[in-house]
């Protein structure tokens, strides 16, 4: 992991927010220093708030001095940022390896402008490449989803606890579900998106089809700005 690329894009993300916007706040060790750096700003003076993806977020944002909101307070938002596990030419994202995959699929759907903040290793020529496919279920059917996701050719694996892998209990969500990280075949994203969801027991999946406005990519030093094919 390169800490060095990862401050960058954080601050570059940082950069990005006016005052008085309501922000997606994402989950994982890049943003991480996305919150860092917004907490700087908002000790300049800067008042946003913010609706995090995952109760980790939510207490960083706290620890930064950044105000939360919630859905029942604010429906749409001006600005999400996260980060991604995985990124193709196209810029679709895997994404989920740190477990919040579904509240941070609904704060894309939710923004008027999605930023994603990666590392140069997270770029890859296909998604599947480098990183498993989380996929969350339900815990009373994930057998139910474990087998619809091999009939589609997937190679779904239950992840397990950090303490649970003595106890045998599995990783569970914030949202009290499972996840089965899949490897994926090759097939289309989008399509495969689609087919998951369908499967019975699944409650969403790791594939961000899109949903990115614009990836900040932390380069040797430099950050590089890029848009999707569609722009």
């Amino acid at each position: 992991m390169n800490d060095a690329e990862k401050a960058l894009v954080g601050q570059a993300a940082a950069d990005e927010v006016q005052p008085g916007m309501v922000l997606g706040l994402g989950t994982g060790t890049t943003t991480y220093f996305f919150l860092r750096a917004l907490g700087e700003r908002i000790r300049g003076g800067l008042s946003v708030s913010g609706i995090p993806t995952s109760n980790r977020t939510g207490e960083l944002a706290k620890h930064f001095g950044i105000t939360l909101t919630t859905f029942d307070e604010c429906q749409s938002l001006d600005l999400a940022v996260d980060g991604a596990d995985e990124v193709d030419p196209e810029l679709r994202l895997i994404k989920g390896q740190g477990g919040a995959l579904l509240r941070e699929k609904l704060i894309a759907r939710a923004a008027r402008r999605r930023i994603y903040i990666v590392d140069s290793g997270k770029l890859s020529p296909s998604l599947g490449t480098h990183s498993r496919l989380p996929v969350e279920v339900i815990p009373f059917a994930w057998r139910l989803a474990e087998r619809g996701l091999l009939e589609l050719g997937c190679e779904p694996e239950l992840r397990p606890h950090e303490a649970g892998q003595r106890n045998g209990h599995p990783y569970c969500t914030d949202n009290g579900n499972y996840i089965l990280d899949c490897t994926m075949q090759p097939a289309d994203p989008l399509e495969l998106e689609d087919a998951i969801n369908r499967v019975p027991g699944v409650v969403e999946n790791g594939l961000f089809i899109g949903l990115t406005d614009e990836l900040i990519v932390g380069r040797a030093g430099q950050i590089e700005r890029l848009l999707p094919p569609t722009h």
